[in-house]
């Protein structure tokens, strides 16, 4: 399966074993809620899946790397307990404490979650003298005789043995007692997460031309040579800092991360000319609807190569803009809940402050619990980068609003006709306060707008240049597999996305119903 499929399936394994019933009690026992058993090649996400899973499960996680520890640290240190047994007095080893188990509690005291994941990884790479522990834990869910609290999910991860030369099989009594998934590298898939995380657009567009670079793992008489999904998430965040700082990564430099030399020089070579393509198309331009019929037919004449790696241009243009208009939206939707508070405080009296309290005080109350909420949510795990960005604008937005809620008070001294406090300078205040998010609705409408122009212009170009081409159902079909793009379609309504969506796409899978039956005889024959 891929790890999408694998995400869905742990998601729901997770629902299943958290299920109680009228009593309160889990409806599968402990002993039944199998460990989770990820198998899979290396950097194909098997980390982060559980992650995001934590996160969207609302639910903690601890996450160790077992090879990096020893039978004591997952086990405990022994030490001599007196125990008397039938009226005589032994000395018995006992274990304090083990360090894995203790740090599943830290972690529940830490975030207040009482269910979680704790997730193992390179569980079938540990030590000798660690592995019976290690079985035994996945078996009975114990170290020693610490066991996992009620509530706690155990998942693990290995890679196959062609992998990792330490790789340690499990007997058939430990595979019977585990829920295993095998997961395997898909690129469709990993372009999905790719656009919502960012991913540089020019080892998207290349991997769209080399698809088998995607995920590769070779081993001759120089040694192993690979190409992970991780090692291009790497290398893609690497490249946009080098951007920034005015620089160009190398051959070199993306050798770093692509550990494989022929990849990594295909690659290299690949971005020199992504580059040209930036300074020779000026796609900016082309966004703003300033080009002309001479770069249509520059375009138009282009090899294959070249044009896909226009429409990747193009499309990281729109994706910016996209992702920024959402990433505006959510702010507009967590500011508007503490905007619902503060109302009924201005109009209703109450809160923290007292009914007495300056009107100011009221948003600035509401902007600190925006940022405690934060922090907590940031210190259990439970916030993406991108969500902490949101709350963090949020905050600011709030903030600056108290800000200018109270000089605007000072200045007028108080916001009511009367001068007086009460009743009258909430009312007044909450006017302010309509009146400055209104005005970042507006700004959030002008946004749309200017999105909207930028993907008419960058359909424009694609007509002119491209007609109804295969560029065209490149261009339409990344669109379709953009959570930014898809979320921004759903507000702005672009007919030619729809019209080229029904008539493309429907096409292309014509011509791949026709072929699979065009097999279908011939095997037949």
């Amino acid at each position: 399966m891929n790890i999408k499929r694998a995400k869905e399936d742990i998601k729901n394994t997770i629902e299943a074993y958290l299920l109680k019933d009228e009593l309160g009690e889990y409806v599968i026992p402990s002993v039944r809620q199998r460990p989770v058993l990820l198998i899979g090649p290396p950097g194909v996400g098997k980390t982060q899946i559980m992650e995001q899973i934590a996160r969207e499960c609302q639910i903690g996680l601890v996450a160790y790397t077992i090879t990096h520890h020893t039978r004591q640290s997952a086990v405990g240190l022994p030490f001599i307990e007196k125990k008397v047994y039938g009226d005589r007095e032994y000395s018995v080893t006992e274990y304090t404490m083990s360090e894995i188990v203790a740090s599943v509690y830290d972690r529940m005291e830490e975030t207040g979650l009482r269910e979680g994941i704790l997730f193992l990884d390179e569980i079938n790479c540990v030590s000798e003298t660690l592995a019976p522990a290690m079985l035994q834990f996945l078996q009975c869910k114990t170290f020693g005789t610490h066991r996992l609290p009620p509530g706690w999910i155990l998942a693990a991860a290995g890679n196959p043995p062609e992998y990792n030369k330490s790789v340690r099989e499990f007997d058939v009594v430990t595979l019977d007692r585990v829920k295993r998934m095998d997961v395997e590298p898909d690129l469709s898939v990993w372009k999905e997460y790719a656009k919502s995380q960012a991913i540089h657009p020019a080892i998207l567009s290349y991997l769209g031309i080399k698809p088998d670079h995607f995920c590769r793992v070779e081993a001759d008489v120089d040694g192993k040579r690979f190409a992970t999904p991780r090692g291009w998430e790497d290398l893609s965040q690497f490249i946009q800092v080098y951007e920034r700082l005015g620089k160009k990564p190398d051959r070199e430099v993306v050798g770093q991360y692509i550990q494989h030399p022929g990849i990594a020089k295909e690659f290299a070579n690949y971005l020199e000319i992504y580059y040209k393509y930036q300074d020779a198309y000026r796609v900016e331009e082309i966004l703003k609807g300033n080009f002309d019929e001479a770069l249509c037919e520059k375009a138009s004449r282009a090899p294959f190569d070249e044009g896909l790696g226009l429409v990747g241009l193009l499309l990281a243009g729109l994706e910016n803009g996209f992702r920024s208009h959402r990433e505006h939206g959510q702010v507009m939707e967590l500011v508007l809940e503490h905007m619902k508070c503060c109302r009924q405080t201005l109009l209703e009296g109450g809160g923290d402050a007292g009914p007495e309290a300056e009107p100011w005080k009221t948003v600035e109350e509401q902007a600190a619990e925006l940022g405690a909420l934060r922090d907590k949510r940031k210190k259990s795990g439970l916030l993406t980068r991108l969500q902490d960005r949101v709350y963090r604008r949020a905050q600011e937005l709030l903030g600056g609003w108290a800000g200018d809620l109270r000089r605007e008070g000072q200045e007028k001294g108080g916001l009511s006709d009367t001068g007086g406090k009460g009743q009258q300078d909430g009312a007044a205040a909450w006017q302010f306060l309509r009146e400055r998010f209104m005005k970042e609705s507006d700004r959030y409408e002008t946004e749309k707008e200017e999105n909207g122009a930028r993907l008419e212009h960058a359909f424009d170009f694609m007509e002119a240049a491209f007609g109804s081409g295969q560029q065209m159902v490149i261009f339409v079909t990344e669109l379709n597999i953009s959570q930014g793009a898809l979320a921004f379609l759903n507000e702005y309504e672009c007919e030619r996305y729809f019209l080229y969506n029904k008539e493309l796409l429907f096409d292309e899978q014509e011509q791949e119903i026709k072929s699979r039956i065009k097999k279908t005889r011939e095997g037949e024959a």
